[in-house]
């Protein structure tokens, strides 16, 4: 690896080939450690990610639900981590391909080594396969949080192979991939905002459709109960927002100017998003919320995501003020849908990447595109390329409608298929699914209060004893 100018590739592109024999030259020269570094970096930061929504989505859930979605979320990591080494990266990022989807010239990750890939002529095809398989795992992760209390766990892992397969490789060919459709028209999508986030936005909505509404739900009030686990929200929140810096920053493809400029409006975006969804949440109740300012925090990094590496940072107070309102009042659209999406996965990440990509197309500038040094774009509305903004709605309706429709036909097949039937029945929703699907609990003293009353029915207990604090505690908050 060069720590001065790299060299020139000396093998041929616009096709998958060996990417060099190691034996015999040295793949190293290509790249820059500093560039190598970096990404590998992001990737571990991304990787965090996943454990990060998995403790986010145990926070707002019920207790008794609580373990099975971090499960999900880990779950997702493994399942997509063996797809994408067997045909997602191909899928979604071979140097051949239709405008649709690629082939299979790299099926099981054959002749991915030095050769630059289709990214960046400063990433070799095996270092953008790492990166990229990190954005492959979180994107159904985001979607599975649709599950909460009511989803069986083998369903979910099938789905999420299928899903992988079918809706995010062709989406992120599409937005990523020089050949795919959105990018020959000249859609701008920086770091995911179709491919991550309305894709699985859209899928967390067909998901809660699919699966129907849990038991005890009200059209008006939905299922009241509160987070049961703050400090895990705020846990989550950490994890994404640390890691949001190589997910933006990394999809600068190099350690330049742009990979500065993405983490720095990322972060504006974020700060801006937590306080505006506070203020939101503050008119109405008088009380500084912890939830909200979360909620905020996650919307703003949403919203910022396809434009980090376009637009300038006084446009990120724009990202984070406008995504964390849309967020906030698009929470109230799953009752008017009458569809009870209990984590509002399809808010934050639906709605929030809509925004994000409508507004690149106002606020994308040539010349925060170029701090890499390459890259050129005619730029959004400040730079008076107008047109830019019907690329990126057409973009949005595109992924969302794709991830829906074929979110809601994979899994209407898979339930006719016996043993993959989507959700647990009403005893085991009312069980939950750490009992009756793990056999495990997010916390210890769940599975002592939940039979309890099998040992207090032959047992005097003392008033005011531990034993009797959970006998009237129960279950009734979880």
């Amino acid at each position: 690896m060069s720590s001065s100018a790299p060299e020139k590739y000396a093998g041929e592109s616009g096709y998958a080939n060996s990417g060099g024999d190691s034996l015999t030259e040295n793949l190293n020269i290509y790249y820059s450690n500093g560039d190598f570094a970096w990404i590998m970096t992001s990737s571990a930061l991304v990787l965090l990610m996943i454990p990060g929504v998995g403790f986010f989505y145990s926070g707002l859930a019920r207790r008794k639900s609580a373990l099975a979605l971090i499960w999900l979320t880990l779950i997702s990591i493994a399942v997509v981590g063996f797809q994408w080494f067997f045909w997602g990266y191909s899928l979604a990022f071979s140097h051949t391909g239709s405008s649709f989807i690629g082939d299979l010239s790299n099926f099981g990750l054959m002749k991915v080594l030095g050769q630059p890939s289709v990214g960046s002529t400063a990433m070799p095809d095996l270092l953008f396969c790492l990166y990229q398989g990190m954005f492959a795992a979180i994107t159904p992760a985001l979607a599975i949080g649709a599950a909460a209390d009511r989803a069986r766990m083998l369903p979910a892992i099938v789905f999420i192979f299928i899903w992988a397969t079918i809706v995010y490789d062709p989406i992120a060919y599409w937005t990523w991939n020089p050949n795919g459709w959105s990018f020959k028209m000249g859609g701008l999508d920086f770091a995911g905002g179709t491919p991550v986030h309305i894709s699985s936005g859209a899928a967390a909505l067909a998901y809660a459709l699919m699966l129907g509404k849990r038991n005890g739900y009200n059209k008006t009030n939905g299922l009241p109960y509160r987070p049961h686990n703050v400090t895990h929200v705020v846990l989550g929140t950490v994890f994404l927002w640390v890691g949001w810096f190589g997910f933006n920053g990394g999809s600068a493809l190099s350690a330049n100017l742009r990979a500065v400029m993405a983490c720095l409006v990322t972060h504006i975006a974020a700060c801006v998003g937590g306080f505006t969804w506070c203020l939101l949440d503050y008119r109405l109740e008088r009380k500084w919320s912890t939830v909200g300012f979360c909620s905020g925090v996650i919307a703003g990094l949403v919203a910022i995501t396809p434009g980090a590496g376009y637009v300038p940072p006084w446009s990120a107070v724009v990202f984070g003020v406008v995504g964390a309102v849309a967020c906030n009042f698009g929470t109230k659209l799953k009752f008017l849908l009458g569809i009870d999406e209990a984590l509002d996965v399809f808010a934050e990440h639906g709605i929030g990447g809509i925004v994000g990509n409508l507004l690149t197309g106002l606020f994308a500038a040539d010349y925060i595109a170029h701090l890499d040094g390459a890259t050129e774009i005619a730029g959004g509305w400040v730079n008076k390329h107008y047109v830019q903004l019907g690329y990126q709605l057409a973009d949005s309706v595109a992924g969302f409608a794709y991830s829906f429709v074929l979110t809601c036909v994979i899994l209407f097949l898979m339930n006719l298929v016996p043993g993959l039937s989507l959700r647990v029945s009403a005893e085991e929703e009312e069980l939950g699914l750490d009992d009756a699907e793990l056999g495990e609990f997010a916390y210890d003293y769940v599975e002592l209060t939940r039979h309890a009353s099998d040992i207090l029915s032959n047992t005097v207990t003392a008033p005011g004893s531990a034993a009797h604090s959970l006998k009237s505690g129960g279950e009734k908050t979880a």
